[in-house]
């Protein structure tokens, strides 16, 4: 159905108002569906149409109804909302600082969307200040060198579902991929050249970039692949597959984020190591680490996949003190 044909269904009543679906089971707003056929377009054509990264759709959704349920319940129609009543509504919010540029960001954007369709003037968001917010350390909770071969060391790798947890934190460790991009991993994307073994990671914003397989990592790809009893799997299909309960088996499906991170919860908890830590930790262990001997930060942030190397910096938790020796050096 054209997109014509649809919203003049939803405005006539006739049609399923759940544009956005799944981001909100009570579909569209009624301030977008009362300001007519352009706004529906623009609201279908922003959340179905140009946000593509499906966390980013969410959280812009949550966002943009959120405020728009707001002004509704002011009595308002979008053609009424100026950058007072915006900049308002951020300073009502008990979120904390990062939640509240989320939130601006999602409306800038989505305000855009509305004045590129011509259903408002100016954006009202878009002269708005957020709050100053300057990260100088990560909050992701670090594991040390030594806890993460103490890790490694403690795996029961009896069983296949050993053999699978042990090669996926020594992934995570040796490649500093996201537990995301860990789970996205399919057999094809496990391949030798004939001089040595490589992973090729699918990484957030549509990245793919290949990494070499160290020779331990190697040994325990293969030794979890025998024990998956791998030789008739086909190239499509997931590397690291899920635990068939607690037989200590596999079935056929892919492992997701979610049971990564449990799993490294549970390995944690094993091993006598806090488990406050989570798949993210390995990055920062591993960033730290090469940073510590001295790799040229430029390596360490292409290794990571960060687009920018003040990401990077984030991540790196070497001790930051001021020392006698710097201050020695003032010359005044």
């Amino acid at each position: 159905m054209e997109m014509t044909e649809q919203t003049a269904l939803i405005a006539s009543g006739t049609g399923s108002t759940d544009l956005a679906s799944p981001l909100s089971a009570k579909g569209v707003p009624k301030l977008v569906l009362n300001a007519g056929t352009a706004a529906l377009f623009a609201y279908d054509e922003f959340f179905r149409g140009t946000l593509r990264n499906p966390h980013t759709r969410t959280a812009y959704g949550r966002a943009v109804t959120a405020f728009l349920r707001h002004v509704e319940a002011l009595g308002l129609s979008l053609a009424q909302i100026t950058p007072g009543m915006v900049g308002a509504y951020l300073d009502g919010l008990s979120f904390s600082a990062p939640s509240k540029k989320l939130t601006l960001a999602a409306l800038r954007r989505f305000f855009d969307a509305l004045v590129l369709r011509h259903v408002v003037m100016l954006n009202p968001a878009a002269t708005v200040r957020g709050e100053r917010y300057e990260v100088i350390e990560g909050k992701t909770p670090e594991i040390t060198p030594e806890q993460a071969r103490t890790l490694l060391g403690r795996i029961d790798t009896a069983t296949a579902v050993g053999l699978r947890d042990r090669a996926v934190i020594a992934t995570l460790i040796y490649t500093a991929a996201r537990a995301g991009a860990v789970a996205k991993l399919h057999r094809k994307d496990f391949s030798a050249d004939g001089t040595q073994y490589a992973l090729r990671f699918a990484e957030k914003g549509g990245k793919s970039r290949e990494i070499p397989v160290r020779h331990d990592l190697e040994r325990y790809l293969l030794d979890y692949l025998t024990a998956a009893d791998s030789s008739g799997a086909a190239p499509a299909s997931p590397l690291y597959c899920s635990a068939a309960g607690r037989t200590g088996g596999l079935t056929e499906g892919p492992m997701t984020g979610t049971d990564i991170w449990r799993m490294v919860k549970r390995r944690a908890r094993d091993a006598g190591i806090p488990d406050r830590i989570s798949p993210h930790s390995f990055r920062v262990a591993t960033v730290t680490d090469l940073l510590s001997q001295g790799v040229p930060l430029g390596d360490v942030q292409y290794l990571a996949g960060h687009a920018d190397p003040r990401t990077t910096r984030l991540y790196d938790r070497r001790p930051k003190k001021v020392t006698r020796n710097l201050v020695e050096r003032i010359s005044i």
